[in-house]
């Protein structure tokens, strides 16, 4: 016998037949990992407060931007991946790679001691910016 169809059934359909997915759309962080170990020895919270700050930015300046605005748009779908950099060399160094590709970014500078801390991409398809972070690792 027949029940009819659950509503677990009718979502899953409805998702199924509701056309393409929509684009994914990341934001890449690349935080220092020297600032967690001596002789700075930040604490968790003061790094994460960094990756905040540097991503806040970066949607804030790029808010125009359709990607930025199309990923705001379902905060429950929002895709954030943080990577990181051995010191502040290398984040400068990442800096001056996206500016040079014309990738939009935010280099977060803490004060009022001017330390760079950490890169904020604006939301991109990961596709159009891996070659510029594949050789970066999860920060841990």
């Amino acid at each position: 016998m027949h029940r009819g169809v659950g509503p677990a059934f009718r979502w899953a359909r409805k998702m199924a037949s509701s056309g393409p997915e929509p684009q994914i759309l990341v934001q890449y962080l690349v935080l220092r990992k020297d600032l967690s170990q001596a002789p700075f020895s930040w604490p968790a919270g003061a790094l994460v407060a960094q990756a905040c700050h540097a991503a806040t930015a970066a949607l804030h300046i790029h808010r125009d931007h359709p990607h930025t605005a199309a990923y705001l748009q379902d905060l429950g779908r929002m895709r954030k991946v943080v990577l990181e950099a051995a010191d502040e060399s290398a984040l400068k160094e990442l800096a001056e790679t996206l500016q040079q590709k014309n990738v939009d970014h935010m280099l977060w500078l803490e004060q009022p001691e001017n330390i760079a801390t950490c890169i904020a991409l604006r939301p991109y398809p990961k596709e159009e910016v891996n070659q510029y972070l594949k050789k970066y690792r999860l920060f841990k």
